[in-house]
C-alpha cells in the first residue's frame, strides 16, 4: 500500500473522522464504523486533507484536467483545499467550482455556481467526502454537464465503504462508473483501512482488534458489494 494511503488512514483516525463502534446510518443500517468529514476543522487538518486528495487524484487521473468540482456543502472546502495543494505539490493551477443549493440572483457572481465558470472543453474531476448510495451524483452530474460542454474525468472520494449502493449488488462507486461512464475512485478503501489497522497500533492503541474485525466482517457479509 502506498505511503500516503497509510498516512491518510491514520490521519482519519487521529482527526476523529473515522470512528469505530455502533452507528445507525441514514440508510438505517447498523454499522460498526462511521466517517464524518465535517470533523476536519483546523487549518492543519484541512491543509493535510487537500494534500492527500491531491496525491490520490494525481495518482489516478494525472494532470490532464482543469477544474475540481465539489458539490455543496462538504465538497466546497474539499475542492478549495485540494486546488491549493495541487498548486503546491505539482505546480499546476487547477480552478475550483461548486454548486449552490439556492441560486443567487444578484451581484457579479449570481447564478448556480461558486468559483470558476465552467467552459466548453473543460476537463473536470468531481470531488466528494464519501459516497454511500451515489445519490448526490444524480443531482450534480446534470448540473455540471448542463453548464458547459465539459468532460468529467472521474470522481474522487475519501473512503470507499465497499457496501452495496442503490442497486443492491455493486458498490456505490461501481454504480456511478456504470451509470455515468467515468471512473470513480477513493483515496482508500475499507479493505485497506482494515489491512492497515487490524491488530496494529495507531496512536499507541489497537483500533481494530479481533472483536471489531468480526463485527466488520459480519457487516460486510450482510451489506458488502459483490
Amino acid at each position: 500500500m502506498e505511503q500516503y494511503k497509510q498516512e491518510f488512514i491514520e490521519f482519519m483516525v487521529e482527526s476523529d473522522v473515522l470512528k469505530f463502534g455502533d452507528f445507525t446510518l441514514k440508510s438505517g443500517r447498523k454499522s460498526p464504523f462511521f466517517m464524518n468529514a465535517g470533523a476536519y476543522v483546523t487549518g492543519t487538518q484541512l491543509m493535510r486533507l487537500g494534500e492527500y486528495y491531491a496525491k490520490a487524484i494525481h495518482d489516478k487521473y494525472g494532470d490532464d484536467f482543469d477544474v475540481l468540482f465539489g458539490p455543496a456543502y462538504k465538497g466546497i472546502p474539499i475542492s478549495v483545499v485540494t486546488a491549493v495543494a495541487y498548486a503546491k505539490l505539482y505546480g499546476k493551477e487547477i480552478r475550483y467550482c461548486s454548486d449552490r443549493k439556492e441560486e443567487k440572483d444578484h451581484g457579479a457572481d449570481k447564478g448556480s455556481f461558486l468559483g470558476t465558470k465552467l467552459k466548453d472543453g473543460d476537463r473536470v474531476v468531481m470531488i466528494e467526502d464519501v459516497t454511500t448510495s451515489g445519490k448526490s451524483m444524480e443531482e450534480t452530474v446534470p448540473k455540471v454537464k448542463g453548464a458547459a460542454d465539459v468532460t468529467i474525468v472521474g470522481l474522487m472520494v475519501s473512503l470507499n465503504r465497499m457496501e452495496v449502493g442503490l442497486g443492491g449488488e455493486k458498490s456505490a462507486l461501481e454504480e456511478i462508473q456504470d451509470t455515468y461512464g467515468f471512473p470513480a475512485n477513493a483515496i482508500v478503501s475499507m479493505a485497506e483501512v482494515i489491512e492497515h489497522l487490524y491488530n496494529r497500533p495507531c496512536n499507541g492503541k489497537i483500533i481494530i482488534d479481533d472483536s471489531l474485525k468480526a463485527a466488520i466482517d459480519n457487516y460486510y457479509a450482510q451489506y458488502g458489494a459483490k
